[in-house]
């Protein structure tokens, strides 16, 4: 029998995640950052602010970020003076980031496609590996670890924000709603697009709880692994070693 995995809340062949995850990026490509104001209040930028704090780039360092698309961490991190690669599947999503860098005059970041699950870069070669709201719509959570893992040096670090679950009481079943029955009608009114955002939000729910995605990280090989949940665990920013 074929693999299944999820896809929001459908439970598709594993051959056909990707494909259609990535007909939902090419979808929302040119919207996704005004939506992601719209979907947030604009929080999502205090979101990797703060993401990018706990990761400390360094100038000298080389830094994969991966699934990042339109640029939002790497333009943060490229800064303060670390060598960043920006990775993504989605060809769509990476052109519309090298359009930003563009506009804003950055021309010292290396855009790349990748599979997070086959990642093309020779083993031990980044000091980070940071991704951000991403994860989740991999195939294969367990194999994108474990290239994060490999491509990292020794004393190397992980860093992932995600959406989670909330622990606040009262205020889950507030963001349930919201989620479930305005973000897609925000979607359809900003981006033109119902059925992306509705899987965006499904794909939130499906995701591991915290405590179950820190043993994924641990199970990678990744040690010292910690959790810092941000607005009870709606976003939480997940991080880990290499030693």
């Amino acid at each position: 029998m074929s693999e299944t995995v999820s896809f929001g809340y459908e439970e598709v062949d594993a051959g056909e995640k990707e494909q259609r995850v990535g007909a939902v990026f090419s979808s929302v490509a040119r919207k996704y950052d005004v939506m992601n104001d719209a979907m947030s209040a604009g929080m999502h930028r205090l979101w990797k602010d703060k993401f990018v704090r706990r990761v400390k780039p360094r100038e000298g360092e080389q830094i994969l970020d991966m699934a990042g698309g339109t640029g939002d961490i790497a333009f943060r991190m490229e800064k303060h003076g670390a060598s960043i690669t920006v990775s993504d599947i989605n060809q769509d999503m990476l052109d519309v980031g090298i359009e930003r860098a563009m506009e804003r005059g950055i021309d010292g970041l290396v855009w790349s496609r990748q599979n997070a699950e086959e990642l093309s870069f020779p083993a031990r070669f980044f000091d980070a590996y940071t991704i951000a709201f991403g994860i989740r719509n991999v195939t294969h959570i367990d194999k994108a670890l474990a290239e994060a893992f490999r491509v990292l040096k020794y004393g190397g670090r992980f860093f992932c924000l995600e959406f989670s679950t909330t622990e606040w009481p009262g205020f889950k079943e507030v963001y349930d709603s919201y989620s479930h029955k305005l973000v897609p009608k925000i979607g359809q009114m900003i981006a033109g697009d119902a059925d992306s955002y509705r899987y965006l939000i499904e794909s939130i729910r499906r995701f591991p709880p915290m405590p179950e995605f820190e043993a994924m990280i641990r199970n990678a090989g990744f040690r010292h692994t910690k959790v810092e949940p941000i607005m009870g665990g709606l976003v939480a920013i997940h991080s880990g070693w290499k030693v």
